[in-house]
């Protein structure tokens, strides 16, 4: 009995990286692209992988940073996107940006000539059939709307198509514990029992007037046409539309000083504390809450280091509000990427929850072996949870912390979501090692920890 090939529907990063993993595995698979038959609000060209926001895959840096580590990690595997882009490099210093055009039609060219891939151009406007035994959605964040409507209908997660708020989320040890504590409101214990799962940044009465100021007066990101008629999620105000509602707004909100003692100055009461919770189970990671914004990254760093014991800080990701479509990722998908309640069905790309250009591609990466690896009658374990495209995985299948209202959130890779380990403190003269320099060569060790990590899930 001949088997069916593998499915996978959208050819933008995600999709034509899962496409050519399965392809170079030897498995027939059918690639489905609704353009140019149907077109999306932003895409110019009918090409694969088409870069429709920056032209960049950001830092090629490996020892030093995480999307670096993800570029090699996904050079070692075939990535057919990495290909692309550095056979299509553009000068932009330590990052990895392309030529738009070049690089697309580079991708578009090597799945339209494989001998394993069959291109089908039209919109899937349904659920997967269920003769479709071996299916892979990589539909993006302009998944159509008959197609995020039978999703929903099959998760019964309201997860698709809004505002998706974001908050920034900062690197625990860049937080300055000589300023900020750990206590909950009131002392009250969460549902593991612990009575100070958060981390408080106080603030006095100036402090918050010249911080309330600078919200209303910072840079603001634009909605885009096609974003503007999107409502907000659930109600969630962006942190500076709620400092316009009047100066007091934001103490009665998310930045009310009650339940709280300060045990650096307990006679002194704080007139707003800003809260940090544990956005992931290894507890690097901090999500400023209530924080989500459209002000302009840069406007960002300068306005959230105001606060006193963030002055310091390191940001994993910054705020943000945009239009979006992803899953709720850690309900829905076992290790596999599969849907737990439809294990045919595997979800790739931005659509599981990760952000940016190569996370996306690394998720189609992953999905493509794991799916030509069940075709082919084996069972492909996760990378290690020590390698960016391993961490990627756990984050977004059970790593992350829901917040009180059971929320997931997008995040890109860095290296908060690998599994830590302690830097070294002296350099090879044995001359001590200051902060900035000790958290450098840490980078630098858990990269090389990664990559061999990769290099032995290959082997075995």
């Amino acid at each position: 009995m001949t088997k069916q090939p593998i499915h996978v529907v959208g050819a933008g990063l995600a999709g034509s990286e899962a496409a050519w993993q399965i392809a170079q595995a030897g498995v027939p698979v059918i690639l489905h692209e609704m353009r140019p038959h149907r077109a999306t609000p932003v895409h110019q060209t009918s090409g694969f992988a088409e870069l429709v926001c920056s032209n960049s895959f950001r830092s090629d840096d490996w020892e030093y940073n995480a999307v670096g580590l993800l570029h090699a990690e996904m050079r070692r595997l075939d990535s057919a996107i990495l290909c692309a882009a550095d056979h299509h490099q553009v000068p932009a210093g330590g990052a990895l940006a392309v030529d738009r055009e070049g690089y697309s039609q580079a991708v578009t060219t090597a799945l339209r000539t494989h001998p394993n891939v069959t291109l089908v151009n039209e919109e899937l406007d349904r659920w997967p059939p269920q003769d479709w035994d071996n299916v892979i959605i990589a539909t993006g964040p302009l998944t159509s709307p008959a197609l995020s409507e039978a999703i929903l209908s099959q998760t019964g997660q309201d997860a698709l198509a809004f505002f998706d708020a974001i908050a920034p989320i900062i690197h625990a040890d860049s937080i300055n514990m000589d300023i900020a504590w750990r206590q909950s409101r009131y002392d009250k214990e969460g549902p593991g029992g612990d009575a100070a799962a958060y981390i408080n940044c106080p603030m006095d009465r100036d402090q918050y007037g010249a911080f309330i100021q600078a919200l209303i007066d910072g840079p603001k990101a634009e909605f885009r046409d096609w974003e503007k008629d999107t409502p907000y999620f659930d109600g969630c105000l962006p942190i500076e539309v709620m400092a316009e509602r009047g100066p007091e707004t934001l103490r009665y909100g998310p930045m009310k000083p009650v339940g709280l003692t300060n045990p650096h100055n307990p006679a002194v009461k704080a007139y707003a504390i800003v809260q940090l919770r544990q956005d992931n189970a290894l507890g690097t990671l901090f999500n400023m809450v209530g924080f989500q914004t459209k002000l302009k990254h840069g406007a960002q760093t300068e306005v959230f280091r105001m606060i006193p014991g963030l002055e310091n800080a390191q940001f994993a990701r910054l705020g943000g509000l945009h239009r979006n479509t992803f899953i709720q990722s850690p309900k829905l998908l076992d290790a596999q990427l599969r849907l737990t309640s439809q294990p045919r069905i595997r979800f790739a790309g931005q659509i599981t929850g990760v952000e940016g250009y190569v996370e996306s591609a690394a998720m189609g990466l992953m999905a493509g072996r794991f799916a030509a690896a069940q075709w082919l009658g084996a069972e492909l374990s996760p990378p290690p949870p020590h390698t960016a495209l391993g961490a990627l995985i756990a984050h977004v299948t059970g790593g992350h912390l829901a917040d009180d209202k059971g929320s997931f959130q997008p995040m890109n890779i860095n290296y908060g979501l690998l599994p830590p380990m302690e830097g070294p403190r002296h350099d090879a003269d044995g001359k001590r090692l200051k902060p900035p320099e000790r958290g450098r060569a840490k980078k630098r060790l858990m990269s090389q920890r990664a990559l061999e990590a990769l290099e032995s899930w290959v082997s075995s």
